[in-house]
């Protein structure tokens, strides 16, 4: 008796968590309206994490519980393709990036260096974002510019060469810039 109302209180946290957004979200209209041109298939999930990254930013466990269920897939397939591709984002990500290449050409060269400098100067660690959700710190295994290493790509925009002290001055003034909503 008390095993099937402990599971009954499961699925009901389980139901609540569904709903990535209030209901009436027009971000969840238009995912919707997406899936449904989809059909719904399974075989559009790469498709479908897309475009509900593009509405909401990012992909949390309940917008992830919500396409398992309208495409019909088990949950932790879906979970599975969204944190296989590094495309997809789990967590809010900060206004700017910063993404430090840490391949053997750039890691020879101290990229482990200027991570770790970044990583007291802004007070995250890697994959993290600042409390004020100003700057995201990432690292990837290797971003093919091996000539120019070690590279850091600061919003998108490769610098060659860095040093700790480079890499910190580009983060003050990411970390100094106004935000692009107020630009």
């Amino acid at each position: 008796m008390l095993v099937t109302e402990a599971r009954r209180r499961i699925e009901r946290k389980k139901k609540a968590a569904a709903l990535p957004a209030p209901a009436g979200d027009k971000r969840l209209v238009i995912l919707d309206t997406f899936m449904k041109r989809q059909q719904f298939r399974g075989d559009a999930l790469i498709e479908v994490l897309h475009k509900a990254q593009e509405l909401f930013g990012f992909l949390d466990d309940g917008l992830l519980l919500y396409i398992a269920r309208a495409l019909k897939l088990p949950p932790s397939r879906v979970y599975g393709v969204a944190t296989f591709y590094h495309f997809f984002k789990l967590k809010p990500q900060g206004e700017h990036t910063c993404v430090v290449c840490l391949g053997t050409a750039c890691y020879v060269k101290g990229a482990d260096k200027i991570m770790a400098a970044i990583e007291q100067h802004a007070g995250i660690r890697n994959g993290e974002t600042t409390a004020d959700n100003k700057l995201s710190l990432l690292a990837a295994r290797c971003i093919g510019a091996c000539g120019i290493a070690p590279a850091v790509v600061y919003d998108g925009t490769v610098a060659p060469k860095q040093t700790p002290a480079g890499a910190v001055a580009a983060v003050t003034k990411l970390l100094n810039a106004p935000c692009k909503s107020n630009s």
